[in-house]
């Protein structure tokens, strides 16, 4: 297995993302996605998840996990990471997180990630590899980067027939919690907003920012 290059140290923010293995699709259905979604959200701690499977039916169903406050707290409180944007597509993911702790970020996606494949190849009644490797990362260096990393995830969906120009309304991703309500209160971190006067003002800058690519030298540190 080829060494990963980047390092990862606490409090530091990271660009990761992940592709199905041979580009097949990872998320087939709004509960696929919804199971997902409940993992990066609430696996945030080492806390053992229990009824995924209920919760994800229960957002399906009515936009909303039914998690108590009690047990957020407790996340919040043991978290090894903090998520701060992700997009959902069809044969791949994007996150931007940031380490709190010693090991946390591989934790946290060897916990994510091997949730994923076990639940999609039982479900769709598959063998071998769902995702094409080892997570792939990026270390962010700067703020102007994590900006533009930022537009960059939430403007993935532009991708997806349907939701071009529309991607601030897109479920599946952090962007409508950015410019609107946060949907996720502490278990998503929109510290970048605070560079900017409110969502709105977030989102003008996205539209213009030109975040439809990654610069080649990233794509390279991408690994």
């Amino acid at each position: 297995m080829p060494s990963r290059k980047t390092v990862f140290a606490i409090d530091e923010y990271y660009h990761i993302c992940n592709r199905g293995n041979r580009k097949q699709n990872i998320f087939l259905d709004d509960y696929d996605r919804a199971r997902f979604l409940f993992l990066i959200l609430y696996g945030q701690s080492p806390k053992a998840l229990i009824n995924v499977g209920r919760h994800a039916a229960a957002f399906v169903k009515n936009k909303k996990f039914n998690i108590s406050q009690k047990v957020i707290d407790k996340i919040l409180s043991t978290r090894v990471v903090e998520l701060h944007s992700f997009a959902l597509m069809d044969n791949h993911f994007h996150l931007i997180v940031q380490e709190t702790k010693e090991n946390g970020i591989v934790t946290y996606m060897q916990k994510v990630l091997t949730a994923l494949s076990k639940y999609h190849n039982t479900k769709y009644a598959q063998t071998g590899h769902l995702l094409q490797g080892p997570f792939r990362s990026v270390h962010i260096t700067s703020n102007e980067q994590l900006r533009y990393a930022s537009a960059y995830v939430h403007r993935n969906p532009t991708e997806i027939k349907g939701w071009k120009n529309r991607e601030h309304e897109y479920p599946w991703s952090s962007y409508s919690d950015y410019k609107n309500e946060n949907r996720w209160g502490k278990l998503l971190s929109t510290v970048i907003l605070e560079q900017f006067e409110n969502g709105n003002d977030y989102h003008e800058w996205v539209k213009e920012s030109g975040a439809k690519d990654l610069p080649e030298d990233y794509l390279e540190n991408l690994n």
